[in-house]
């Protein structure tokens, strides 16, 4: 490769892949530098993503093999084992193997024209009089500069690069801890239902999930801002009043570690000749925990604007501005929300979270929520279905034990 190109990107994840992918579709000259040696290894995320939302994206249906299974709803469970469900006449999620989901997208970008460098680290940006000029990059033991116009920082929930170019990274207070376990012999589970368990005796200040996978495999998982998350798994299989029923015998064959931010996306997400996609933007849910989505969205967001600014030949961070405000358009709405629900979630107690489950089941809220089309864009679901009567009062008695919680 050379040693100048139009745009660098740090990150071969799929934010920084699907950047590389629209900006060499868009006749740009891209370089990716991925530190590790292979695309999508370690996977750190169980791949749970709406179908609505990668189809908009042009990513599905997706190859053969990597779809793992496809859900028609959700189970949530309370900390006492009461239950609420939602199902939809058709598919709204699919469970993916990130690995081949993550090549998948690196290969479409290399099959555009992008340049994939494996084993290369970014140690530093290449920063002129406050202007990013490049990255310094090492490569099989090797350290070299190498120029761009325009660096494209998707680096992950680090955000080390941020900070060298004076920018803030995501907001560590809403950061949570997450656990991810591949598992087999699994019982007694809904092949096309996602389980959802919340209380905070397992999953203090998020929850746990359980993915069903096929032939009796599963992946399992949860977040907690406090506590072991190792053992909150375990105590999660062996004696939560549901999920141990179906995960007590279970054998645990991969487990693997990772923070997840929730406070919504950085205030600025550039400077002069650098943007931040994904994670490192903290471009995810608020709600869920899942930035798959909302960073790929703001993946094609960036790699419009970056091309606009080739185009122009300015680099400011004035001229690269409007990727804040256009990102801010497709998600500040929903993105505020969303942290308005996690906020109040947080703020329940265990009884709350109990009495909440119940009442959804006794007003019969599922037949509301089974008219939902968009499980991304949550903010905007909600307008649409308070509409109805249920959604309202469902709504108020959240908003009443929020107010009790914080009095």
């Amino acid at each position: 490769m050379n040693d100048v190109t139009d745009v660098i990107v740090i990150g071969g994840g799929p934010c920084g892949s699907f950047t590389a992918l629209k900006l060499a579709q868009l006749g740009a000259t891209v370089t990716v530098f991925e530190e590790h040696d292979q695309i999508g290894v370690p996977s750190h995320c169980a791949g749970h993503l709406s179908i609505k939302g990668l189809r908009t994206l042009g990513l599905y249906p997706l190859p053969t093999g990597t779809v793992e299974n496809t859900f028609y709803g959700a189970n949530f469970y309370s900390p006492k084992g009461k239950k609420f469900s939602v199902r939809f006449t058709s598919p709204i999620t699919c469970a993916v193997n990130r690995i081949l989901f993550d090549r998948y997208v690196a290969e479409k970008a290399e099959d555009a024209g992008a340049d994939c460098c494996l084993n290369s680290r970014v140690e530093s940006l290449v920063l002129e009089d406050k202007i990013v000029k490049g990255a310094i990059v090492e490569q099989d033991g090797k350290t070299s500069k190498k120029l761009s116009k325009i660096v494209v920082d998707a680096e992950g929930i680090s955000s080390r690069l941020l900070y060298e170019v004076g920018l803030h990274g995501p907001n560590r207070r809403m950061v949570v801890n997450g656990v991810e376990a591949e598992v087999e012999n699994v019982k007694d589970v809904e092949p096309d239902a996602v389980d959802v368990f919340l209380g905070r005796d397992y999953a203090p200040g998020f929850y746990a999930w359980l993915i069903p996978k096929r032939e009796g495999k599963a992946k399992v998982g949860l977040a907690a801002k406090a506590g072991n998350p190792k053992e909150l798994l375990r105590k999660l299989m062996l004696k939560h009043p549901v999920a141990s029923e179906k995960l007590r015998a279970a054998r645990v064959v991969q487990t693997s570690y990772h923070p997840i931010t929730l406070g919504g996306p950085i205030r600025q997400a550039n400077s002069n000749g650098f943007l931040a996609v994904g994670d490192a933007a903290s471009q995810v849910k608020p709600t869920t925990g899942g930035g798959v989505i909302f960073g790929l969205t703001c993946a094609q967001v960036a790699a419009d604007v970056a091309f606009e600014a080739l185009r122009n030949n300015d680099f400011s961070a004035k001229f690269l501005e409007v990727y804040q405000k256009r990102c801010s358009e497709v998600l500040g709405f929903d993105v505020k929300v969303m942290f308005r629900m996690r906020k109040t979630l947080d703020a329940l107690s265990d009884e709350r979270l109990d009495s909440a489950i119940d009442l959804c089941g006794r007003l019969g809220l599922e037949k509301t929520l089974r008219n939902v089309e968009d499980i991304d864009f949550q903010g905007q679901t909600l307008l649409r279905v308070l509409r109805s009567p249920r959604m309202l009062t469902a709504l108020g008695y959240f908003f009443f034990a929020y107010l009790s919680a914080n009095l």
